[in-house]
């Protein structure tokens, strides 16, 4: 197998991407979903840092770029189909979302309404600090 053999083995979407789900590699909780190209992917397992694809952006997205909240690679899986990665991650900083939570989905269906059921860690202002 060549050096990027692996990458043509992923079932790349029309646009080429691949769905990424990022999880805390010690808790197993889910932090967020996410997307990456082959760049993208490529430079994740150099450089052992989450290196997303941000489609809102056009751009490569270095997750904690901005934030500091960096997620160290520690396992890289492909689903049974090839077309889904999972990172299990350190999340530095303990906030994966830049709403300042923790994880990405605090939000559960309770009845027929959606429910915050996470706390915001640190307000996104502090976060996030616009120049």
């Amino acid at each position: 197998m060549t050096d990027t053999a692996w990458l043509d083995q992923i079932k790349w979407t029309d646009d080429g991407l691949v769905p990424v789900i990022a999880q805390d590699a010690a808790s197993g909780e889910v932090l967020m979903f996410a997307w990456m190209n082959r760049e993208s992917l490529a430079l994740t397992v150099r450089e052992q840092k989450a290196i997303y694809w941000s489609r809102s952006r056009n751009r490569l997205w270095r997750k904690g770029e901005e934030s500091g909240h960096e997620q160290l690679l520690r396992d890289i899986r492909l689903d049974c189909d090839n077309d889904v990665l999972l990172l299990k991650v350190e999340q530095k900083g303990g906030i994966a979302c830049h709403t300042g939570r923790r994880s990405c989905f605090y939000q559960q269906l309770q009845a027929d309404r959606w429910q915050t059921v996470e706390a915001v860690v640190k307000d996104p202002a502090a976060i996030y600090r616009k120049g």
